[in-house]
């Protein structure tokens, strides 16, 4: 039997502002782009935000208008206004108001908001007021939410004359990237080495937003576990029982010539770190059978170890139905 081995936990290798660069290490052949291009898709997609969704600016009707004594159009206000990069700190709407009047810069700082709100970016730039008698007035409104959504898919919003929705950008992720490089582990070279290179609006640290990108990835996984057959759930642990029940015998049998077999099994097999993995390769430990046959005290004389190391080898074998002497 055969295992495809589990990659070393990740390591922020650089972080720096709001952008961190994250490895993990000994991936199994092939899974560098099967949980690399998972990441970045949940990373893209699934996590929560905050931002605005609708305004309402006093003097205008729709998005095509221009505003007296202000230089940019509504449009480019709307455009300005997606990118204020907030918190909220409640499911509720909040509002939040801005009303400027002078010849002045308009930026992220003049919005009003309540405890709920705190603006990430205040120096962003919003509109200028080219004239000491112009006069910028508008209600705003944000709330929380995953991803992007655009504001034709909240059409049945019913909005009060003169509020125009915004695409709500609420995803936190503003660039992500990813590459894979072969490593070795044990005597093979083609193990891979994913490189993330995040960036966030700094609502949320990148390493943060990589820790909850993967818990959801494990919540998916964890019911496609369990396959439904014609109306009841039959999980792996049940069938396993029912088996033991019926042949007994032949498992014994089995059960002794799976054991022989096993001590064939190569150490880069085992579900072990990689780390662990070329320590004992280099040791010359390379099947389960080499390993089993080490005393406990002979293996914590091997340098890089220590208690961790010998815990984790003793689950590895423990799959096998193997103790350390």
């Amino acid at each position: 039997m055969l295992n495809v081995s589990l990659p070393e936990k990740p390591r922020v290798v650089e972080s720096k502002n709001n952008t961190a660069v994250i490895e993990i290490n000994g991936c199994y052949p092939g899974y560098g782009n099967t949980l690399g291009n998972s990441l970045r898709r949940v990373l893209i997609s699934s996590l929560p935000g905050a931002a605005i969704t609708t305004v309402k600016i006093q003097g205008v009707k729709h998005e095509f208008s221009a505003i007296p004594n202000v230089f940019e159009d509504v449009i480019q206000i709307m455009l300005n206004l997606k990118q204020v990069r907030l918190k909220v700190f409640t499911d509720e709407p909040v509002m939040m108001t801005l009303k400027v009047s002078g010849e002045k810069e308009v930026k992220a700082e003049d919005i009003k908001v309540s405890s709920d709100v705190e603006i990430v970016n205040p120096s962003l730039h919003i509109a200028s007021i080219t004239d000491k008698k112009g006069e910028l007035e508008m209600e705003l409104w944000a709330g929380r939410g995953v991803g992007y959504v655009p504001k034709e898919t909240r059409k049945m919003e019913k909005l009060e004359v003169g509020t125009i929705a915004l695409d709500a950008i609420f995803t936190p992720i503003r660039k992500i990237n990813y590459k894979i490089e072969n490593m070795r582990v044990g005597d093979r070279t083609d193990y891979n080495k994913i490189i993330f290179t995040i960036e966030t609006d700094g609502t949320i640290n990148p390493e943060d937003a990589f820790e909850y990108a993967s818990k959801k990835m494990v919540e998916q996984f964890s019911v496609l576990a369990e396959i439904e057959k014609d109306g009841s759930k039959k999980t792996e642990k049940s069938a396993v029982k029912e088996g033991e029940n019926k042949d007994d015998d032949k498992k014994d049998k089995e059960t002794k010539k799976n054991k022989e077999d096993s001590s064939k099994i190569k150490v880069e097999d085992l579900k072990l770190p990689s780390k662990i993995i070329n320590i004992l390769v280099f040791n010359k430990i390379k099947t389960l059978g080499g390993l089993i046959k080490k005393e406990e005290g002979d293996l914590r004389a091997i340098d890089g170890l220590g208690d961790k190391g010998i815990k984790e080898i003793r689950k590895a074998i423990g799959y096998f139905g193997s103790t350390l002497k």
